[in-house]
């Protein structure tokens, strides 16, 4: 499985405005509802859960929020690019402006941890994160999340 099996162009916000991490949350999981028809107040609720177990940013303005559905067919993901970075409360308190959203189901275990370290080893890649930083297409973010070193790594 890489990162192109987990999202879709479509799944690619490349200039979100948000004002906080609330926002944000709420705005993915707008997004997450349209693509998997899945009630958005399930998907928000879930991730914010999470959250609340302990911050997602994972440092350098990466935030990787995700959550386990019971209505979901597959792994899939979201991503946002946020036209200004907000606080995450992120492990190292910068503020966040990449978000890699992850939603499996509720029995993916291990496909899941899979999936969460396959997209924090493409986001750690710093001319990647570079990239995708001065882009605002949509299609030229997906490739990169997609062809990236470490995408398709097992």
């Amino acid at each position: 499985m890489d990162l192109s099996d987990l999202i879709e162009a479509s799944a690619i916000m490349p200039a979100l405005k948000a004002n906080s991490k609330k926002q944000l949350l709420q705005l993915l999981a707008e997004k997450a509802a349209t693509l998997t028809g899945l009630p958005e107040r399930e998907i928000f609720d879930t991730i914010l859960q999470r959250e609340r177990l302990g911050s997602t940013g994972v440092g350098n303005g990466i935030a990787i929020p995700h959550g386990k559905l019971p209505g979901i067919k597959r792994i899939m993901g979201v991503f946002a690019r946020l036209e200004t970075p907000v606080d995450f409360e992120a492990l190292d308190d910068q503020p966040v402006d990449l978000v890699f959203l992850l939603l499996a189901q509720d029995g993916a275990g291990a496909d899941h941890l899979k999936a969460l370290s396959r997209i924090a080893r493409v986001l750690r890649d710093p001319a990647t994160v570079a990239k995708i930083r001065g882009t605002s297409d949509p299609v030229a973010i997906h490739a990169l999340l997609s062809t990236t070193q470490g995408s398709q790594a097992a």
